[in-house]
């Protein structure tokens, strides 16, 4: 099942489950763009790769997502992961749509300028169509705040003007938020010490990918007293069932390139740190890592949804069934988001808050969202990940009917 389908399955279950009958305008994305991004190799070779931009809805404000660069990135990906910016920025109560973009490259192989080069052309093919009042980009799979302030800067150019609030994610100095960096991972660090109010398990945690979200929720729990027992990149995972040292793999994977050169830990693979004995699972990698092949394998009690879409629709169903508690993507990752919003909302006003002020209005942000699903989950008696999207439904439909759409 491609992702795309996958999300709407979603959607078409948690809609039956509140009765909402008018969600037809959420299984289709209102614009899709589809460019080829030029590039002139090192060589002198000129190539080209596939872009996307998916914008899904508009309703509560303009749309607003990521870009990533990966060799895997095809439309159906782009379209499903618009529809769950659409879906987490309703959750947490954000005036915005959803979108996500993309292109289809490995920055790994590309040289510096071949990678600004590549950034500035994606910037040149969709300006017409995104802007601080439009369509906001952020990072996402591979990208970061350098590619920002490049895409930033060339559409500061072909406009011929400053528009801090086109792109978020960006680096301080120019325009972008404290915080920013690590709110992800602190987003869901909020929803889960919330979460652990309601639901009475333990502080065992393993971490499938270890990026930037994976490792910075490993350093915060770690700090917050919860034992870190196993973590994974791309190169493979390690487990030690008394908790290992997360400075020190922490360390270890920015000198070496993987947590695998950790010496005091037995060596795993990426799907046994899925099927350990845990309290806790964050898969915080890529798509589709839990699937109707391995979902009876799971142990965990919980699992906190980091990276989006983790779990297939199929898997989803049968972990409900056995009771596993899932917090879904939509909510536990919407702290990048969340940010990106303070973000936007510091360029608009040319005003900037203190981390402190971040942090603390982030927390306000998730643990609301969290509760108010609670309220959704008790209502209807369905998971948590219904109840996000029962709400989300609501909140779009219900924008949707004001401006007469419906």
């Amino acid at each position: 099942m491609n992702p795309f389908e996958n999300a709407i399955n979603l959607l078409e279950r948690a809609a039956k489950k509140a009765n909402i009958n008018n969600f037809e305008v959420l299984k289709h994305p209102k614009r899709i763009i589809n460019v080829r991004v030029p590039l002139r190799r090192d060589d002198g070779k000129v190539v080209f790769f596939e872009g996307y931009r998916v914008q899904y809805n508009d309703a509560r404000g303009p749309t607003k997502g990521g870009i990533r660069f990966h060799p895997k990135v095809d439309l159906n990906e782009v379209k499903a992961l618009a529809f769950w910016m659409t879906i987490k920025n309703a959750v947490v109560d954000l005036p915005y749509g959803g979108a996500k973009g993309g292109v289809a490259i490995n920055p790994k192989e590309l040289s510096e300028r071949e990678l600004e080069q590549v950034s500035r052309n994606f910037i040149k093919e969709i300006h017409p169509f995104v802007g601080p009042n439009k369509d906001i980009p952020a990072p996402d799979v591979y990208t970061n705040d350098q590619i920002m302030a490049w895409m930033l800067d060339e559409f500061e150019k072909i406009n011929a003007g400053s528009y801090p609030g086109m792109i978020t994610g960006k680096p301080l100095d120019i325009g972008g938020s404290k915080g920013r960096a690590y709110s992800t991972a602190l987003g869901g660090v909020f929803v889960l010490e919330e979460a652990l109010k309601e639901f009475n398990v333990g502080k065992r945690v393993a971490i499938q990918g270890f990026g930037n979200a994976g490792a910075n929720m490993a350093k915060f729990l770690h700090d917050k007293g919860f034992k870190i027992i196993a973590v994974s990149d791309s190169k493979g995972g390690i487990y030690n069932k008394n908790g290992l040292d997360i400075e020190k793999v922490i360390e270890i994977k920015q000198k070496t390139g993987s947590v695998v050169n950790y010496s005091d830990a037995k060596k795993i693979t990426n799907e046994e740190v899925l099927e350990l004995e845990t309290d806790i699972l964050i898969p915080a990698a890529l798509e589709n890592q839990i699937t109707k092949e391995n979902a009876d394998k799971i142990k965990a009690k919980i699992i906190a949804e980091l990276a989006n879409g983790p779990v297939s629709f199929e898997a989803d169903e049968i972990l409900s069934k056995k009771g596993t508690i899932i917090i879904p993507d939509v909510l536990f990752n919407a702290g990048g988001v969340t940010v990106s919003y303070f973000e936007w909302v510091q360029n608009l006003y040319g005003y900037y808050w203190s981390e402190d002020e971040v942090n603390q209005r982030l927390k306000e942000k998730m643990t609301t969202a969290f509760n108010e699903l609670l309220k959704i989950h008790d209502k209807y008696n369905c998971n948590l990940r219904d109840a996000a999207y029962i709400l989300a439904m609501q909140r779009v439909l219900e924008a949707e009917k004001k401006r007469g759409y419906i």
